[in-house]
């Protein structure tokens, strides 16, 4: 055996099983696309990524209308009855037993029997040129309601909290898949190599129920994954030195690791480890960084006025200062969690007539500045906002258990119809999309799937819904899966 067989033979003995299925299935593949003639323009879209530099910024396949989002999830799914879908008419339906046709072949949490209907809560009143019905729980809001555009008929497949959740940011109720703030990130990159492309803000107390898993890479490199931020201590866990140990010890360390790497990688061949080495560096340049954009000390005061701010704590309106920092340096999707919208009515916090009136102030002024601040700032038609739940909540009252006698009032899951609004990033602004019946229940008009809204944000990032796929598995997955989806076109500007 000559010395190149030599050390071809370790190659192969290094080389794992997946490796070696992944270049024969890719070859194979590519073999029977040619014989087919389906390896041209329409196929998939190529996205080229240099391990080296992992989240270096690319071109998309067109002209994009956004360049960033800033998604604001409401977990536990907001009452689009109290907000935004005003239904007089069933307020005159007050008390009243639930008709039959709407309680056959559907599949609640926890009605049973026959339930009440549940007239709206909270007076509702014209806002802006555009006429937009806001309910009076968000004045501040109501303010900007000819940047808005609310979609009023989306749809979801799921009924329960945790599967619901997958399916808004992964477009798959099932664990295991990208969010789409991993796609978009995979696709595009990210302006600022000093920070990660994708950062995770939570309050409410807690998160979600399937944490970490609504803002994972899934089956695209980890380096595509959310990285979560923290109000208090080190903005980004681990981003300190530990004690004893300066940036000087920290970066002769790095180096070491580095040399281990790339020595790995030349025996090996596998492009994972230089996206490790990648990853490493980004930690390091992240040290200083993340602690510079994430403090909001230096803000004017009368920023501070505007959003209600109150440094050091953890709190939504500190969430939404901190997205506006990091849309400004550069991060590509920024994503904020805010627990507690779940109204069942089952306690005080989770009634419309307790805890939802108290997430509704926390919310107001702060997504009101935000709004306020990006526009000043010549950064709101380029950046996408984006605000909803995992689903709606019933016109009839929540009787768990069969009674009707608690004095909170709330509201059962509603799957069938609920409320998202989004502004900037090329949206029509001052629009109301889609109509639900005289009850809110069902549409009535252009009904909305996730993934119509999914297919509808990656083009306005410039990509094909249809075409931007990730191979795993033997398929070319896609957020928008298998199923029809159709983008929005009379909500784009």
């Amino acid at each position: 055996m000559n010395l190149f067989q030599k050390l071809q033979a370790e190659k192969l003995q290094h080389t794992t099983r997946r490796q070696f299925l992944h270049d024969c299935t890719t070859g194979l593949g590519g073999m029977w696309l040619a014989t087919q003639g389906l390896s041209n323009a329409a196929g998939p879209i190529k996205i080229s990524r240099d391990a080296s530099s992992p989240l270096s910024p690319l071109s998309p396949s067109f002209a994009p209308t956004a360049k960033r989002v800033i998604y604001l999830h409401m977990v536990g799914a907001p009452s689009q009855l109290e907000l935004f879908d005003y239904k007089p008419v069933l307020k005159k339906y007050d008390g009243k037993e639930c008709p039959k046709e709407y309680l056959e072949g559907q599949r609640f949490a926890f009605i049973q029997g026959v339930p009440k209907m549940l007239g709206p809560q909270f007076d509702f009143s014209r806002h802006g040129d555009s006429g937009m019905w806001i309910s009076d729980r968000l004045p501040e809001l109501a303010k900007h309601a000819d940047k808005l555009c609310v979609i009023k008929t989306m749809q979801s497949d799921q009924f329960n909290h945790g599967p619901a959740q997958l399916l808004v940011q992964t477009g798959n109720p099932n664990l295991g898949h990208p969010t789409i703030g991993a796609w978009v990130t995979w696709g595009l990159g990210t302006e600022n190599q000093n920070l990660p492309g994708y950062m995770v803000l939570i309050s409410g107390g807690r998160i979600p129920r399937v944490g970490s898993s609504l803002w994972g890479s899934g089956y695209l490199p980890s380096v595509y994954q959310g990285v979560q931020c923290r109000s208090t201590g080190d903005p980004v866990l681990n981003a300190s030195n530990p004690a004893g140990i300066s940036n000087d010890i920290r970066r002769k360390a790095l180096d070491s690791l580095k040399n281990l790497n790339e020595k790995t990688f030349h025996e090996i061949g596998d492009p994972e480890t230089v996206t490790r080495i990648a990853q490493y560096e980004m930690a390091y340049r992240m040290q200083t960084s993340v602690p510079e954009t994430m403090s909001i000390d230096d803000e004017p005061d009368h920023i501070h006025e505007m959003y209600g701010t109150q440094p050091g704590k953890e709190s939504f309106a500190n969430n939404c200062l901190l997205a506006r920092r990091l849309a400004e340096n550069g991060v590509r999707f920024i994503q904020l969690h805010d627990w507690g919208w779940d109204s069942h009515g089952s306690n005080k916090s989770e009634a419309l007539n307790g805890g939802f009136q108290d997430k509704c102030r926390s919310i107001d002024k702060p997504i009101a500045a935000l709004l306020t601040d990006l526009e000043q700032r010549g950064m709101l038609d380029e950046t996408l906002v984006v605000w909803g739940g995992e689903f709606g909540r019933t016109p009839m009252l929540e009787n768990r258990g069969g009674g009707s006698g608690n004095r909170f009032i709330g509201r059962d899951h509603n799957p069938n119809a609920f409320s998202i609004w989004m502004a900037g990033g090329g949206t029509k602004p001052g629009v109301s999309y889609g109509e639900t019946d005289e009850m809110g229940y069902q549409p009535a008009k252009n009904p909305v799937h996730l993934r119509d809204l999914h297919a509808t944000m990656l083009r306005m990032f410039g990509f094909d819904a249809k075409r931007l796929s990730y191979h795993y598995q033997g398929l070319d997955q896609k957020l928008i899966g298998v199923k029809p989806a159709k983008i929005i076109k009379d909500i784009l500007a």
